[in-house]
C-alpha cells in the first residue's frame, strides 16, 4: 500500500477530558494516501475478558469517548476505536473536509475489516466485543454477517435505522439527495452546514451538561476534528444501508447475540423503528432507557448507569448461548 501522507493527529486532551492511561495512538493505511486514526487502550484491571470495539457516531471522534474507554478498560476490557474515514483526525474525501461525505457504508466495513484483520487480531486479545453508536451501530449491522465467527457480542446504542422525522420530510429528502447525487453534486450539504459548536441550550443529543461542554471543550481545541452536516452522499448511503440491513432475509443472516438500546427522548433516530427491528432479531435483547436523549454515553449518570447495568449482564457472556 502507499504510505499515508498526513501525520497522525495526536490525542487532544483538556484538564477535563484527560487521555486513558496507556492509550497508544497510529494510523492505519488505507493506500493512495489515506489513512484512518485508531488507538489501543490496555485494560485497567484482572482478570482480562477481551477486547471492545467501540464504533462512533457521525461526526464523533476518539476524544469524545475516553470517558467510555476508562470505563470498560476498568472492566478489564482493551479498548480499540478509531476515527472513521471522512471525520475526526482521519483522512478526509472532499477538497472541503468539514463536509461529512461517504460514498457508501460499505466504504466503512471495509475499513473496520481492515482494521480487524491487520490491527485488532494480531494485537488485542479475544475474545471481540462490538460496542457501537448510531451510524457505528448502523455499520455494525452491515458487517455482521461477516463477524459472526469472530465477535461474540454486539451492543448497539441508538441505531440509526430511521430519522426522526415526518413521513414526508423523509420522502423529500431522499428525493432531493439521490437527484443531487445522481447530478455530481453528492458533496451538497443536506442538512445544516459547516460545523458550529451550539449552546447546551439548543442541543439535541443530552441532558447533561457537563458532558456536553466537556465534548465542545474538546472541539474548542482541535475544531479540525469535527465536520459539519451530512452532504447528501452521506445521506443516500445511509438510506441504502437502513433499507439493506432491516429486509427480513438479511435479519436472518445476523447470528451474533446483540444487546441493542434505545433512549426513550430520542429526537435524532427513531426509536419505535428500532424497537420494531429488535423484535425481529433473533438473539436479541432491547432496552429503551426511558428519558435518555441519543448520545446515552454522553448523557447523565442516571441513564448511563442503566446503560452499564445491562452491558454487565450481558457481556461477558457465558454460557450456552453465545453464539
Amino acid at each position: 500500500m502507499d504510505q499515508p501522507t498526513q501525520m497522525i493527529r495526536p490525542l487532544v486532551e483538556t484538564a477535563a477530558n484527560p487521555i486513558p492511561i496507556g492509550t497508544r495512538v497510529e494510523a492505519l493505511d488505507l493506500g493512495k494516501g489515506k489513512m484512518l486514526r485508531y488507538a489501543i487502550t490496555p485494560a485497567a484491571s484482572h482478570p482480562a475478558h477481551g477486547t471492545v470495539i467501540v464504533l462512533h457516531g457521525r461526526n464523533e471522534c476518539i476524544e469524545k469517548y475516553f470517558e467510555t474507554i476508562r470505563d470498560l478498560a476498568s472492566r478489564g476490557f482493551t479498548v480499540a476505536t478509531f476515527d472513521w474515514r471522512g471525520q475526526g483526525a482521519s483522512s478526509r474525501y472532499l477538497r472541503n473536509a468539514a463536509k461529512g461525505f461517504v460514498k457508501s457504508f460499505d466504504d466503512y466495513a471495509a475499513d473496520f475489516e481492515l482494521l480487524f484483520q491487520s490491527v485488532l487480531l494480531p494485537d488485542c486479545r479475544g475474545p471481540y466485543y462490538i460496542l457501537a453508536h448510531s451510524a457505528g451501530a448502523l455499520t455494525a449491522l452491515v458487517t455482521a454477517p461477516a463477524l459472526s465467527n469472530r465477535i461474540r457480542r454486539m451492543v448497539l446504542l441508538a441505531p440509526l435505522l430511521d430519522i426522526n422525522s415526518s413521513r414526508t420530510r423523509k420522502m423529500s429528502a431522499r428525493i432531493i439527495a439521490n437527484t443531487l447525487r445522481s447530478t455530481g453534486l453528492g458533496g451538497t450539504y443536506m442538512l445544516g452546514g459547516p460545523h458550529v459548536l451550539r449552546p447546551f441550550a439548543a442541543n439535541e443529543v443530552t441532558s447533561d451538561s457537563a458532558r456536553y461542554d466537556r465534548n465542545c471543550g474538546v472541539l474548542d481545541l482541535a475544531p479540525e476534528l469535527a465536520i459539519g452536516g451530512p452532504t447528501a452522499s452521506w445521506i443516500v448511503a445511509a438510506a441504502r444501508a437502513i433499507k439493506r440491513v432491516t429486509k427480513p432475509e438479511y435479519i436472518d443472516t445476523i447470528r451474533i447475540p446483540t444487546l441493542i438500546v434505545a433512549a426513550g427522548a430520542d429526537s435524532v433516530v427513531s426509536t419505535p423503528a428500532i424497537e420494531r427491528f429488535a423484535v425481529q432479531m433473533r438473539n436479541t435483547t432491547l432496552l429503551t432507557v426511558d428519558g435518555a436523549r441519543h448520545e446515552i454515553l454522553q448523557e447523565k449518570d442516571f441513564y448511563r448507569e442503566q446503560f452499564f447495568a445491562a452491558f454487565d449482564a450481558f457481556i461477558p457472556g457465558t454460557g450456552g448461548d453465545e453464539g
